[in-house]
């Protein structure tokens, strides 16, 4: 439990983030950060948050797909049903309990409205932000959802978590990007959860080998958290994860068309970044692949609607198989979208 005022420090924090263009694309961080930055301005009647975690802690090895070049590796929360939709209505069923026990107006709220639930969950308790910014804690570690309850009732608050990561950095070097300028703070550019999901354009070059087969998010300053170890609680209460998503070969997953890629990720997060960016992170695995057997479905991308999807193509095609691209080379001159021209041409120069 905590106050609408627990976070004062917020709106500064966040407004140096944003000036500092750390944001990248994420234009309605801007847009909202009034609101994001004090839930008073979000709810002015609010007098009391709950704020809570729910676990999605897996079983065994969270990166054991990276070493596997002919899979796709997903970020751990998306190999289960969409948790927006799992957790607002647990979330709603607590609300509606607290109301008929207390009475007041409540209203909930699970990464679909302009909240600072990090800062938030330390303020009341729940675990403190780790040197990668996310929050840990000592009871379920790195692998947790966290959700709100706003409410109108005056609810005592309980005691802020203090920082437990002592001269640890362990998820500062883990970043295959180099993600973290400094500790506490993360460039959304140079994320890879934010390059293959929020991202809308081509992902910068620079950081495509590093990406590996990562097609959706990154895990891995969360995976190496010591703290992990002591989240046998998460354990038992995970969601229940889908096999079928812990490792999914690349080839299947690059042979999907619109419909199937819907069918295949439907009530799943995967879902909402659209089939062409998901292509698109989906050719940059296949680039990195060193898997020449991919090169067919590589090259049949050269001809898709979407200039994302062309764009990746020319260039996991100039990694797997040069000499082939060179012979399409007549393609480049067809082509009409900027972008695209720019990796023909980065490609064929390689």
């Amino acid at each position: 439990m905590t106050r609408p005022d627990s976070i004062p420090e917020a709106p500064r924090r966040l407004a140096a983030w944003l000036a500092s263009g750390a944001a990248g694309d994420m234009d309605w961080m801007g847009e909202t950060a009034a609101r994001r930055a004090d839930p008073r301005r979000l709810w002015p009647e609010a007098r009391s948050i709950v704020m809570l975690a729910m676990s999605y802690a897996p079983e065994g090895d969270a990166l054991a797909a990276l070493s596997d070049r002919g899979a796709a590796n997903i970020s751990v929360y998306a190999r289960h049903r969409d948790y927006h939709d799992v957790m607002k209505g647990k979330l709603k069923e607590l609300a509606g309990w607290i109301v008929a026990q207390a009475g007041g107006d409540v209203k909930v709220f699970v990464d679909t409205a302009p909240v600072m639930e990090k800062p938030l969950a330390a303020a009341a308790g729940l675990g403190w932000q780790g040197r990668h910014s996310n929050l840990v804690s000592r009871d379920l570690g790195a692998w947790f959802f966290l959700g709100s309850i706003f409410t109108t009732l005056e609810i005592e608050s309980d005691a802020g978590e203090t920082d437990h990561c002592g001269s640890c950095r362990a998820c500062l070097d883990a970043c295959p990007t180099q993600a973290f300028p400094r500790p506490y703070v993360v460039d959304a550019r140079r994320c890879i959860s934010y390059l293959t999901i929020e991202h809308k354009g081509p992902i910068p070059a620079e950081f495509r080998a590093a990406i590996g087969n990562r097609v959706y998010g990154c895990d891995d300053c969360l995976a190496v958290c010591p703290w992990n170890k002591f989240a046998r609680a998460a354990r038992e209460a995970r969601l229940i994860a889908r096999s079928d998503l812990a490792a999914p070969d690349l080839a299947d997953l690059l042979a999907d068309d619109e419909a199937a890629f819907r069918a295949r990720f439907a009530g799943n997060p995967v879902k909402r970044v659209g089939h062409a960016r998901f292509l698109r992170n989906l050719l940059i695995a296949a680039g990195n692949s060193e898997k020449q057997s991919l090169t067919p479905v590589v090259e049949a991308h050269l001809a898709h609607p979407s200039p994302l999807a062309r764009g990746m193509a020319a260039w996991a095609l100039s990694r797997l198989a040069p000499q082939r691209l060179s012979a399409l080379a007549q393609r480049a001159a067809a082509e009409e979208d900027a972008h695209v021209q720019a990796e023909w041409a980065a490609a064929l120069a390689r």
